[in-house]
């Protein structure tokens, strides 16, 4: 059993610098600005061959209200699943009453807990110790989490007792093909990360719901929902299982248009959104239906699709609109994104829990078709058909020829078509070949990128070289062609 090691405490005391150092990453947002932390953020840890989960948490102070109090709520919640609290106190502030009420609490919660005593770069280590002694807690555990020091002797004491990990060996296997109705064999690249599952993000603007259905998708309250916008500040990985399925959800900060963010601390939440976009397999982009299709909608979606990420639509707040209102909103869709025509469209309620299930059917399908491979005769024969129906221009006399195609990547899926005259094949017979492929190959929720290849012509270096009888001739024929013209020229006088 991997131990959960939860770090507690009060604002802007050093939990999220605690929690990168551990995790030896960069995942939880840090700066000098107390309650920046909101949600539980779970990360894996190792130290000589012990492995372990960190969980950030947000500051507790005692007097919260508002969106505060819900995230003592998340600490709270931390502390009981936790095997072990490491509560994190700041030396240059010394005791606090904040402190005095956390330690108590721990106490009647009769958890494992050790007293951190941080930022003791400029503070004496048996200062901080004698500082913290009236609370009961033992001696403290001092460290500076900002440069490392003492991190090795607090994880001593943490983890000595907890076992090391067994050596498991494992053995890889080759892929196995699926039998299609053709006949044809389609290899499919390694499925998702046997930890993590499949990847979803859910992004959006602010404000629509996405912390509202991550609630929903995963039956509990795991992440903050409050009626403000910006509430969702870091991008919170949560692994979880569904039928028997692995998936790992990601719930973003919303992102505003350019000109509305002002916040350095918001800026480096649209930075982790976007990384998160990047990181993730699926992605469910959420909109708020009673706002319909906004620009920064269309902005944001096209992000997702350069980043090739394969997606689902969620119209969130489906519930009580009007059938006329309804009917708008479905034209305005139709008529601004058919740019993403390939993805399923969801019309939902996270609130009531209205359709969120169907979307697990429509991210299997985006997923499946993202990562598959087909043979390179399966992918020519479509392209000679597609070819055969509808014929590339005439580029300067001459037909633009395809010849084959192949597969250069998935995830999304890539492909290659050699031929001659390539670089003149128009976007318009591109887009005809993509959606050719996706008809036939029965590809929905993930976008298709095709690329050129053209054969190097040998002769092109090469120059000819005339012989002697070659360049006579020559000179007679333009002889003979500057007579013809002259009379011409003379007959029309």
């Amino acid at each position: 059993m991997v131990p959960v090691i939860a770090l507690v405490g009060r604002p802007n005391v050093g939990k999220s610098t605690l929690f990168n150092r551990l995790t030896k990453t960069r995942d939880a947002i840090v700066a000098d600005i107390a309650g920046l932390t909101r949600d539980r953020k779970y990360g894996e840890a190792h130290w000589q061959g012990r492995t372990y989960i960190v969980v950030d948490t947000g500051g507790i102070s005692g007097d919260e209200e508002g969106i505060d109090m819900k995230m003592a709520e998340q600490s709270l919640q931390a502390i009981e699943e936790a095997d072990a609290v490491l509560f994190i106190v700041d030396s240059r502030a010394g005791m606090t009453a904040g402190d005095q009420m956390i330690a108590e609490h721990l106490r009647t919660r009769n958890k494992r807990s050790f007293l951190i005593a941080n930022k003791v770069d400029t503070v004496d280590p048996d200062i901080a110790r004698a500082e913290f002694s009236p609370m009961g807690m033992g001696n403290a555990l001092t460290i500076a989490a900002s440069h490392g020091r003492g991190i090795s002797a607090m994880l001593e004491e943490v983890l000595g007792d907890f076992p090391k990990d067994a050596e498991e060996e494992t053995f890889g296997e080759e892929p196995e093909g699926d039998e299609t109705a053709e006949g044809v064999v389609e290899k499919r690249i390694p499925g998702p990360d046997e930890k993590t599952g499949i990847k979803i993000a859910i992004i959006g603007r602010p404000n629509v719901g996405k912390s509202t259905l991550v609630n929903r998708m995963l039956g509990e309250e795991r992440v903050i929902v409050y009626d403000q916008a910006g509430t969702t500040r870091d991008s919170i990985y949560i692994p979880f299982e569904r039928n028997e399925e692995k998936y790992t959800l990601i719930d973003t900060a919303g992102v505003r248009r350019r000109g509305k963010i002002f916040e350095a601390v918001e800026k480096f939440s649209v930075v982790k959104t976007l990384q998160a976009i990047q990181d993730a397999n699926v992605v469910i982009f959420v909109m708020d239906a009673r706002e319909g299709v906004v620009e920064h909608d269309l902005n944001l979606l096209g992000f997702v699709l350069e980043t090739g990420r394969a997606l689902v639509i969620a119209l969130n707040k489906w519930d009580g609109m009007e059938a006329s209102e309804r009917d708008y909103v479905k034209t305005e869709l139709e008529r601004r994104l058919m740019f993403a025509n390939f993805a399923d469209i969801h019309f939902i309620s996270a609130l009531h829990g209205t359709g969120v299930g169907h979307l697990y059917k429509s991210v299997q399908q985006a997923f499946t078709a993202a990562v598959t491979r087909w043979p390179t005769s399966r992918l020519t024969k479509i392209l000679e058909d597609a070819v055969s129906e509808h014929q590339p221009p005439l580029v300067n006399g001459r037909r633009i020829k395809l010849r084959y195609a192949h597969m250069g990547g998935a995830n999304p899926p890539l492909l290659i078509i050699h031929g001659n005259q390539v670089d003149a094949v128009p976007r318009a017979y591109t887009r005809y070949l993509e959606n050719t492929y996706r008809r036939v190959l029965k590809l929905i929720g993930t976008p298709i990128r095709i690329e050129y290849k053209s054969g190097e012509n040998p002769y092109a270096d090469k120059k000819n070289v005339l012989t002697e009888r070659q360049v006579n001739k020559k000179r007679r024929l333009m002889s003979h062609h500057k007579k013809a013209e002259k009379k011409r020229k003379d007959k029309r006088r």
